[in-house]
């Protein structure tokens, strides 16, 4: 390369710049550092050894062409050459780090990379240089500036580093481990463990990692997985340096001695074809350092720390002609290193020294280099001419002098007023949110504004609210200002924060303090929780759904009763519908209707809720009917007077939801036609809106339920489409009606806002009082009351409301229907309403309201109000009253009744009402017979077309075995990944989980826990999926690909459907599972099991506030069984889990002798420490605990 354009000057520090320098060294320095260096009486110039003109380099020869100090007195630790540019990097023992271009050595870069340890080792990359210290990874930039620092344990003692790609790192040191450093992500991604701790030296070849140890072994390992392949045991003593070049490997160490360590004149070659040693190569010099230098042979240079250098050929004889001495003046070679290019190297010493030695006169240490950036000179006597008519000419050009004098533009205060700028207005939200303690305010941020910017607005047409909040996904609250209409906070999406223990340190009881279930909603299409809700505090449809089953695999029904008995069960704690979800989604239907959303637009909000809740229930109601149809009507659901609960040929869900119908189509030439139908629900139909004027809910029902409009229709009698009019006539209405509001637009939500004002003025009109008025007390003259006519303890209680609480239907004779808003009131005038169900009047109560957040930040959700009956406090409190309560998911909090029916159109809109006849629970016979019968555990057939009885790894349960109460089941699961979990990198370097991945269960195993049988498997299940599997788990699970594919697998195929009933069954039967991790195992199978039927060996041996402790572990220490060798399974680990049950009972004397097994847990955790939570390799497979644990088993 050409340096004639370089600015010799860039070398050379100004002496005007260092005149306070002390030409004079300190005492303990060497003088014969500056043997050729003359000192000028204005500066120290120790920068640069200028080489004389004398010297003359030979080409092919190496000799000495610069010498440069890097630091006086300080010893060089590293040297490297530059792998992209014309650079070499050297390091010393102080942390300092300087660079020197070119084969001229001219100075570049210095700065402190540690501040106390040395620096091991130096890597180039692209962008900028990693540095190795003893417990630090750090990457600056060419000049100086830090791109990350990586901290590493205190104990960690790093010596070496090895870039084996162009983002991955290892570093290896005196641990007994080696790190594997993702560059991109600043994480650590792998800890290999190695068997012989030390590794200092690290090299790599297409086909081995060699690691050089302080033991003196060379060990070669795989590329994939780090494990040993063959292994050099090269010297006795220690390992100094190695090196690798085609099939030869070289190494030079210490051997032991009588009087201790000494440098071995003998280098170890080794062929790397036959894996064995050649023949010794003995050197002249005492080896410490060695390359191979290939040009046209494998040269291999050897230095030695006094200077001494040797080129020879591995495989040849060493001749004391071809050594050669580098010129360190009585100090010590630290570090030594050969250019990419093979035409320089590198000798630092221990006096700061940094010489180069070239073999020829203009080397290059690269092939192909990139041109260096350097800094701009700085111009001062020079200044550029100032053209005047650009107008982007900066005037900082221009140089100020310092003067005391007035400047121009210091104006007199006279002429002159301060204006500051305007603080921006607080946000609203912060204002509501903050908590005053003394005078400071705290708030959450409401994250509205970026980060560390405050806009300054100078124009008073910028004063608007800016946009950088989403848009709302509906039009309705669209207004000028909507972020002013802030979301209650129980109304606001709820989100599982995620922990490095998952969910098991969540706090779900600050969300809920009720013994009701929330639905957790990180599920895909968990949208629908709040209609899940409203279905299962429906006393009938409860009791029906838990008492159907059919033989259907993916049956929603089936699904629903399962999910409503976890609900059951439940005390408090969340559950989740994956089941129900799963089968939810391999419905045609439900993807035709565009109720299955992609993952991306359910997190972001994207889909409208509001119709997509509506349509799923429209659906929901559909598919339970339709399911229900297929079978015949239970028994339990028979009336109490003994007629039946629906008619033939109808479902059950029919009977409940199902409003008969006339449809009558009248054309313009007088004929009219008749159809009978029913429909599930109605779908309100709104009026064109007149200014002020008032609406009742029930004239607006009636309104939507006989619907009359003006279309075209076929006409038989005129043969062809006409226009006609259709009616709509009730002939049988349902015992719960359901409305879909369908308020979709801002037209629709203005409709429901103006009434619901014409209500309220209405309403303080009537019982006194002025609208400004804000409290109304019951002790009042007038008390006021809402158009329900219930009494109101304030004024604000009527704002935004106009759905009534009850309604009352009457059939007349002619086929017509009454609607009314029934009141407290009418109740007192009419009478019972039980009474008038002969004449064919009814009143049907609220029961549920389903209502849309609308929430900018977060994309809108879904929450439902629901009125609990007597029934489900009763189970749940052992109280009986009704309540209503707000359920967001797995949030569940008790309100006032007129915050049901309470809708601000701004943030929150209905979506769906639920309407149920008084007293409907007293009509049916609600009691619930397990369907779920002991034939689930008998044999049954496999799924899977090749498996053959030989393949059979378990026996089912005969009549005789059949489980009873309190009998012990070992179990155990596997699981594979159908979506990777989403995962982002706080500022801080530490990973924060946005959504965990998604587990679907992939082998259920259960074993017999007494009897003859003990140990035996009566379950062994591999469950068929048809989601798309992204990871089987393999290596943790025993699963691999095909196993769950019923044309290829050779295992017992069957669906999940079909295990979840045997669990089911032993659930309610009352078995006790003894595992290991079952709490996660029953999570993703999605079952609720009482606590009092787990025996869970995690936390059976296990000390408050320590670690958990794997099975692997205490089966080593307890059993001495070394299980999970190369993959998991299900069998040996539910038996080994059944082991460590007897094992707890023996060493707690059945739970007698708490302290004496406390003295045993701590024993455990002392062992582990020390092990590393590690179980070591035994010396042969087979332990002397091993034989006789399961002679039953062995025979199997």
């Amino acid at each position: 390369m050409n340096f004639e354009g370089l600015d010799p000057g860039l070398a050379d520090f100004s002496p005007a710049m260092h005149s306070t320098l002390d030409p004079v060294l300190d005492a303990h320095l060497n003088p014969s550092l500056l043997q050729n260096v003359e000192l000028d009486p204005e500066g120290v110039a120790l920068e640069a050894l200028p080489v004389q003109e004398s010297v003359h380099i030979m080409e092919g020869v190496y000799s000495e062409l610069h010498s440069v100090v890097a630091e006086v007195g300080v010893p060089v630790s590293v040297s490297h050459f530059d792998l992209h540019e014309e650079m070499l990097w050297v390091g010393s023992h102080g942390g300092h780090a300087t660079s020197f271009f070119g084969p001229a050595l001219e100075r570049y870069s210095s700065f402190q990379v540690n501040g106390s340890d040395d620096i091991r080792q130096i890597q180039s990359l692209e962008n900028g240089i990693l540095f190795l210290t003893k417990n630090n990874l750090k990457y600056m930039a060419r000049g100086g500036l830090i791109i990350f620092d990586y901290l590493l344990d205190e104990g960690e003692d790093m010596h070496s580093l090895l870039l084996t790609d162009s983002s991955t790192l290892l570093i290896g040191g005196l641990q007994n481990h080696v790190l594997e450093i993702d560059l991109n992500t600043v994480q650590e991604t792998q800890k290999y463990a190695v068997e012989i701790p030390g590794v200092t030296i690290m090299r790599q070849t297409n086909r081995f990692f060699f690691c050089g140890h302080t033991s003196g072994k060379v060990s070669l390992r795989d590329l994939r997985s780090f494990k040993v392949e063959h292994e050099f045991d090269a010297f006795s003593g220690s390992l100094s340096d190695f090196d690798v070049h085609g099939n030869l490997l070289a190494a030079c160490g210490f051997s032991s001695r009588l009087t201790g360590l000494a440098c071995d004149r003998f280098l170890k070659v080794y062929d790397l074809r036959m894996m064995r040693a050649i023949t010794p190569l003995q050197v002249h010099v005492d080896p410490a350092f060695l390359r191979f230098i290939p040009t046209y042979t494998s040269r291999l240079a050897i230095i030695s720390q006094s200077g001494q250098c040797q080129f020879c050929e591995p495989t040849g004889l060493a001749n004391p002609a071809d050594i050669f001495h580098v010129s360190a003046v009585g100090s010590l070679l630290m570090t030594f290193d050969v250019s990419a290019s093979k035409q320089a190297l590198a000798f630092g010493d221990s006096e700061g020294c940094v010489h180069l030695w070239t073999d020829s006169p203009e080397p290059s240490f690269n092939p192909y280099s990139r041109e260096t950036e350097f800094a701009l000179p700085c111009l001062v006597d020079t200044l550029p001419p100032l053209d005047w008519s650009q107008d982007l000419l900066p005037l900082s050009l221009i140089p100020v002098p310092l003067t005391t004098d007035t400047l121009l533009s210091d104006w007199p205060a006279a002429n002159s007023a301060p204006a500051p700028r305007r603080a921006p207005p607080v946000d609203a939200e912060i204002l509501r949110t903050m908590k005053k303690v003394g005078f400071i305010g705290y708030a959450p941020n409401p994250r509205t504004r970026l980060r560390n910017q405050i806009p300054y607005r100078l124009k008073e047409s910028d004063n608007e609210f800016d946009n950088f909040s989403q848009v709302t996904e509906s039009p309705i609250g669209r207004e000028e200002e909507p972020h002013l209409h802030m979301v209650s906070k129980k109304y606001r999406k709820v989100t599982i924060k995620y922990s490095k223990l998952g969910l098991e340190d969540f706090d779900f009881k600050h969300y809920n303090k009720t013994l009701f279930a929330g639905l957790e909603p990180h599920i895909p299409n968990a949208y629908c929780n709040c209609m899940i809700q409203v279905l299962y505090f429906l006393e009938p449809v409860r009791c029906l759904i838990q008492n159907h089953l059919c033989q259907k695999e993916f049956c929603l029904a089936c699904e629903l009763g399962f999910l409503f008995h976890m609900l059951e069960l439940s005390r408090g704690d969340p559950c989740q519908g994956s089941n129900f979800l799963r089968a939810f989604r391999t419905i045609p239907e439900a993807s035709a209707l565009g109720l299955i959303l992609a993952d991306s637009d359910e997190a972001s909000g994207k889909g409208n809720l509001a119709r997509l809740i509506q349509r799923w229930n429209r659906f929901i109601l559909t598919q339970l009917h339709q399911d229900m149809q297929e079978l015949e009507v239970p028994q339990a659901y028979r009336g109490a007077g003994g007629s039946s609960f629906c008619s033939s040929g109808d479902s059950v869900i029919g009977q409940l939801f199902s409003c008969e119908m006339e449809n009558c189509s009248l054309c313009r030439c007088g004929s009219e036609t008749v159809r009978a139908s029913s429909t599930l629900l109605f779908t309100l139909s709104y009026p064109e809106d007149k200014a002020g004027k008032n609406y009742d809910f029930a004239h607006i029902l009636k309104r939507s339920i006989c619907l009359e409009q003006n279309t075209q229709a076929w006409c038989d009698s005129c043969e062809k489409y006409q226009p006609t009019i259709q009616t709509r006539n009730i002939r049988h209405l349902p015992d719960i009606l359901v409305i879909n509001c369908e308020v979709n637009s801002s037209k629709e939500a203005d409709f429901w806002r103006s009434q619901a004002e014409v209500a309220f003025k209405i309403a303080v009109k009537k019982y006194g009082g002025d609208i400004k008025n804000k409290e109304f007390t019951l002790a009042d003259r007038k008390e006021p009351r809402s158009p329900e006519g219930l009494l109101c303890s304030s004024i604000e209680e009527l704002k935004n409301v106009w759905l009534p609480f009850s309604i009352r239907m009457k059939m007349t004779k002619n086929k017509g229907l009454d609607v009314y808003n029934w009141t407290d009131g009418d109740e007192m005038q009419w009478g019972p309403s039980r009474a008038e169900e002969e004449h064919g009047v009814y009143v049907y109560d609220l029961m549920a309201t389903v209502v849309h957040i609308l929430d900018s930040r977060t994309g809108g959700s879904l929450v439902a109000h629901i009125k609990v009956g007597e029934t489900y406090h009763q189970r749940k409190e052992g109280v009986t009253h009704q309540q209503w309560y707000l359920f967001n998911d797995f949030l569940i909090e008790p309100i006032d009744k007129y915050e049901a029916v309470q809708f601000d159109m701004n943030w929150k809109v209905p979506a769906i009402l639920y309407y149920v006849k008084r007293n409907l629970n007293s009509r049916y016979n609600l009691n619930i017979k397990n369907p779920i019968e002991a034939s689930v555990l008998l044999a049954e057939a496999s799924l899977a077309r090749k498996q053959r009885k030989t393949h059979t790894t378990f026996i089912p349960l005969m009549l005789n075995e059949m489980p009873q109460v309190g009998d012990l089941v070992g179990l155990d699961a596997e699981f594979v990944t159908l979506n990777e979990e989403e995962a982002e990198l706080r500022s801080d370097g530490t990973k924060s989980t946005i959504k965990p991945s998604q587990m679907s269960v992939a082998r259920i195993t259960c074993v017999r826990g007494q009897g003859p049988n003990e140990g035996i498997p009566f379950i062994d299940d591999y469950i068929s999926t048809q989601e798309q599997v992204v990871d089987y788990l393999t290596q943790y699970s025993g699963i691999k690909p095909g196993d769950l594919d019923a044309k290829i697998s050779s295992k017992h195929l069957t669906t999940l459907k079909s295990t979840y009933l045997k669990l089911r069954f032993l659930i309610d039967i009352g078995v006790k599972f003894v595992g290991h991790g079952l709490q996660k195992d029953f999570r993703v199978i999605n079952l609720m099991v009482p606590k009092d039927q787990v025996l869970d060996t995690v936390y059976l041996f296990h000390m408050p506030r320590k670690r958990m402790i794997s099975l692997r572990f205490l089966a080593w220490y307890f059993l001495d069984l070394k299980i999970q060798g190369e993959t998991h399974d299900s069998i040996e680990d539910a038996r080994t889990a059944l082991q460590l049950y007897r094992k707890y009972l023996e060493l707690s004397k059945n739970g007698t002798e708490p302290e004496s097994f406390h003295k045993v847990l701590k024993g455990l955790y002392e062992k582990g420490r020390k092990m590393d939570w590690k179980v070591p390799e035994p010396e042969s497979q087979t332990s002397p605990k091993n034989t006789a644990v399961f002679p039953s088993v062995l025979a199997l």
